[in-house]
């Protein structure tokens, strides 16, 4: 068969000869993570819903359980009354006071311990001592020496969100790539600069990793404080429940404080993602 230079011009391939298969265009990042977090949107819902069934079967089958509609009933019970509403402003307002505050401490001590060897060697004996130490063994001693007002709960809340975040920050100092520091000194740039434009950023996904161990060390610190010397809060109610054999308030404030940790835990991932956008995420 004879090709003619006419359909060779044309660009068409000779007669015989398949066609290659047009290439996919290749699949855009955005839009691949896009649908991998609309999958895990899907599985979170699917996993919730799962979780609330298999709740529900274990009640039915017999256990001292209350039901979820039982322990609905009772929340709105409670919020009608107004004592779930002062249990969460109170037990909230201690895990954000000594949170923040322990945080806002810590960061700036693990970036001495992890800058200058001075402070490190000071300070790092201290810390691992207090760090093996449960901030709820302290707590019979801060009562005595604190007295049962607000102090002594914020005060191991405190102990707790800062001896976790104190080490992450630490490690996320000392662990910075040293090819980074040598390339910023060749460029001339002094310590400050460094420091600044190096180290804290490379620094801040340790921090909010820290940041949230210490949330969540804040909550079981909480619930335990508020056993001893307190008149309002999730972990007080859930006490006199318990002296009364009232399974449903005890449901209420353990869902509770997890939804308050959730939503506390998902806000830091947040930032975490909007201030660290540029790591690699799986």
């Amino acid at each position: 068969m004879t090709v003619s230079s006419t359909d060779l011009n044309r660009g068409d391939p000779p007669p015989g000869v398949a066609t290659p298969a047009a290439e996919a265009p290749p699949r855009r990042p955005g839009r691949r993570r896009t649908s991998r977090r609309s999958m895990l949107r899907l599985l979170n819902a699917v996993s919730i819903v799962g979780g609330i069934g298999i709740w529900w079967l274990l009640a039915l089958s017999g256990l001292q359980l209350p039901t979820p509609p039982e322990v609905a009933s009772k929340a709105v019970e409670l919020w009608s009354n107004g004592t779930l509403g002062e249990d969460v402003l109170a037990s909230l307002g201690r895990v954000l006071t000594g949170f923040l505050l322990g945080s806002l401490v810590a960061v700036p001590v693990g970036f001495l311990m992890g800058w200058y060897t001075v402070a490190r060697g000071l300070l790092e004996p201290w810390i691992q001592f207090f760090r093996t130490i449960p901030p709820l063994a302290l707590l019979p001693l801060v009562l005595v020496l604190m007295g049962i007002g607000e102090l002594p709960k914020v005060f191991v809340i405190f102990l707790a969100a800062f001896l976790a975040c104190v080490i992450s920050t630490y490690q996320g100092v000392v662990g910075v790539d040293r090819t980074l520091i040598n390339a910023a000194r060749v460029l001339g740039a002094k310590d400050g600069t460094i420091f600044l434009k190096v180290v804290v950023p490379a620094s801040t996904p340790f921090i909010l990793v820290g940041m949230r161990v210490g949330l969540g060390s804040a909550w079981a610190t909480l619930v335990a404080a508020e056993l001893l010397a307190a008149q309002a809060g999730l972990g007080y109610r859930m006490q006199q429940a318990q002296l009364y054999y009232d399974i449903a308030t005890i449901f209420v404030g353990i869902v509770a404080i997890g939804i308050l940790g959730l939503v506390m835990d998902r806000l830091l991932l947040l930032a975490e993602t909007r201030l660290t956008g540029w790591q690699e995420r799986r």
